[in-house]
C-alpha cells in the first residue's frame, strides 16, 4: 500500500543566499501557541478532538491539540480551545493567554501574530 507524502505547510522567514534559509512547519508555530497558553496560571489544558484526547490519555502528548493556526503572508491567526481550572475568571485568564501566546510566537519565530482566538472549551473542577 502506497502512503501519500504528508503534506505540511511551511513558512520561510529567513533567507539568505550564503548561509541557507529558515522555514518553520505551522506544527511548530501551533506547538509554540500551546505551550505558551498552558503556562498561564489556570489553564488546565488545550482541548481537542477525541482522537487527540485518546492519545493525550495513551501518553503520546499533542502539543498542539485545541490549537488552530493560519499563517498568511503578513501575519499568523491562532485559534486555541481551552479548559480552565474552576475559580479563574475567564476575561482575565484569556487576556494572559492571549498576550503570552502572542509574545512567545512572535519571539520565537519572527512572524507578526495578527489575532489570538479564544474559545472556553470547559471547566475543570478539582477536587480537594
Amino acid at each position: 500500500m502506497n502512503k501519500e507524502p504528508e503534506i505540511r505547510n511551511t513558512y520561510k522567514i529567513h533567507e539568505n543566499g550564503k548561509v541557507g534559509e529558515v522555514q518553520i512547519a505551522d506544527e511548530v508555530v501551533a506547538t509554540i501557541a500551546g505551550l505558551a497558553a498552558a503556562e498561564v496560571k489556570g489553564v488546565s489544558t488545550t482541548s481537542g478532538n477525541a482522537t487527540n484526547e485518546l492519545a493525550g490519555k495513551l501518553g503520546k502528548k499533542n502539543l498542539s491539540k485545541g490549537v488552530k493556526v493560519l499563517v498568511g503572508p503578513d501575519a499568523v491567526s491562532v485559534d486555541l480551545a481551552l479548559t480552565l481550572d474552576y475559580g479563574y475568571g475567564i476575561p482575565e485568564t484569556a487576556k494572559q493567554v492571549q498576550e503570552k501566546v502572542k509574545l512567545a510566537i512572535e519571539n520565537m519565530t519572527g512572524l507578526q501574530v495578527k489575532e489570538v482566538n479564544i474559545r472556553i472549551a470547559g471547566v475543570n473542577i478539582v477536587k480537594e
